[in-house]
């Protein structure tokens, strides 16, 4: 998906310029006129991945807006625009959290460096964010990804599951991220911050499970030379996560049932039972009433796990939370890889769109990951996945196809419509100096103020183009530093 820039400034040249810059990069572009508006904006919950904010404005300052946004904890990155602002004007601005600054007129190059410079620093905090809440078991149901109605009926589920003790069944596809949902719901309950154990119950060996579940003295068997606690005391206080649980051992299951109903555990060797205040989330892929039918799991703890099951949904049931997922991803492996990629193409994003993903979301992270490995453009492309597109990456080596000149080009392509008229609206030919003060306007605009590269396009000299401007009125198009450069 595209970032959305957000302009903050008084001047509606200056944002008309800079939007012309950003949309060329493939940004999309928000424009307020003041603080007051970027603040209300915010507020809304309109889309703004990063502020370029002016320093002088009427009304509420630059100063002041940044303060404010600050205080009512919006955290975009933020680039402080000035014009006439002196050195100590841009240090308080930094000092107040914004995190680079330009002068007017900056050349489009500064411009796309500095956004994407902000970018990849609120991607950094966002993932350091991430990882304090993962490691320290605060992960909510609003740090879940996607606002589809099979997601947002997860998270109403799990909210109201999450502020009691009541055992919890999630079921669902492989790779739908169940232990995802098993973090939200320990975060979001009195037991955040308190330990969050998860035991895959199918990758353990089947005589090593009741020894890793409920510990073992010293000595108890061939090989205990050490007292082992178990998970269940490792999650004490906190939540067990019992991941692939129709693949515990019948024996396990029984003890494992003595476990929920007594709130107590057999270490193995001991001789007496020990209390564990543990809450138990459980998950499967499998049906599990069919496993009770079959005789593969006991009919009791199954009733017992499914007091309250969640249903986590296939990724192709929620497609419309793809480009969200996707940016995500995006987002971490930036960090992780240490890329500058901005995100996924239209096309791009319409064929992940149209992809089954057979192995839901962890597929699809996999593919983000190697595609954001592999890519050399600022937006990955379709031949980024080519096992989903079937487009292949173009070989490195591959012979050159011959380039068309500038005259196939052209007798090719249909011609655009100018922006510069040169008839009026009765088809006469305008005067000359109608079309010379529109082509000048034109041309400050696409070169975005810059003077020097102007008069180069122009074919005339800078004092040629000043006077020119100030015939025309254009005055205000050029910066002042710039006009009484003119003037001197």
């Amino acid at each position: 998906m595209a970032k959305t820039v957000l302009v903050v400034d008084d001047d509606p040249t200056q944002r008309r310029l800079i939007q012309a810059v950003l949309e060329r990069e493939g940004f999309a572009v928000a424009h307020a006129e003041s603080g007051d508006q970027a603040i209300a904006r915010l507020a809304a919950g309109g889309a703004a991945d990063v502020v370029l904010l002016d320093l002088v404005m009427p009304g509420i300052s630059g100063q002041d807006t940044l303060a404010e946004m600050r205080a009512r904890g919006f955290n975009q990155p933020v680039i402080v625009v000035t014009a006439t602002g002196g050195i100590d004007t841009v240090v308080q601005a930094m000092q107040a959290g914004a995190t680079d600054f330009f002068v007017k007129p900056a050349a489009p190059e500064r411009i796309i460096v500095s956004i994407r410079n902000a970018l990849s620093m609120g991607a950094l905090k966002g993932e350091v964010d991430r990882l304090k809440k993962h490691t320290s078991g605060r992960t909510t149901f609003d740090d879940l990804i996607g606002a589809s109605p099979a997601m947002t009926m997860v998270k109403r589920l799990g909210e109201r599951a999450a502020k009691s003790g009541i055992p919890i069944l999630i079921t669902g596809e492989s790779g739908v991220g169940k232990e995802v949902i098993a973090r939200a719901v320990h975060g979001s309950s009195d037991r955040a911050g308190k330990p969050f154990v998860a035991v895959n119950c199918g990758a353990i060996p089947e005589n090593l499970v009741e020894s890793i579940l409920f510990g073992h003295e010293k000595g108890s068997f061939t090989g205990a030379t050490d007292k082992h606690l178990g998970k269940f005391q490792e999650a004490n206080g906190g939540t067990l996560f019992l991941d692939e649980v129709g693949e515990l051992p019948l024996d396990v299951q029984v003890k494992l049932l003595r476990a929920l109903q007594e709130s107590e555990i057999d270490p193995i060797g001991s001789k007496r039972s020990i209390k564990v205040d543990v809450r138990i989330v459980s998950a499967t892929n499998r049906d599990l009433s069919n496993a009770v039918t079959e005789g593969r799991f006991r009919e009791d703890l199954y009733y017992r796990l499914n007091v309250f099951p969640i249903e986590a949904p296939s990724l192709r049931e929620r497609k419309e939370d793809i480009p969200a997922l996707v940016d995500c991803f995006v987002r971490r492996f930036n960090v992780e890889e240490g890329k500058a990629v901005v995100g996924a193409s239209p096309d791009t994003l319409a064929c992940l769109t149209a992809f089954d993903w057979p192995g839901n979301v962890r597929q699809l992270e996999n593919a983000v990951y190697r595609a954001i490995v592999l890519a050399d453009a600022p937006y990955l492309q379709p031949h980024d996945f080519p096992a989903i597109s079937g487009i292949a990456a173009p070989a490195p080596d591959a012979a050159p196809l011959p380039v068309p000149s500038a005259a196939e080009l052209a007798a090719a392509l249909p011609m655009p419509e100018s922006p510069v008229r040169i008839l009026d609206h009765k088809g006469h030919i305008r005067p000359l100096d109608e079309i010379e003060r529109d082509l000048i306007q034109h041309a400050i605009e696409v070169y975005a103020g810059h003077m020097s590269e102007v008069a180069r396009r122009l074919g005339i000299g800078r004092s040629t183009l000043y006077r020119k401007v100030r015939e025309n009125g254009l005055e205000g198009l050029i910066n002042s530093a710039e006009s009484d450069e003119a003037a001197a």
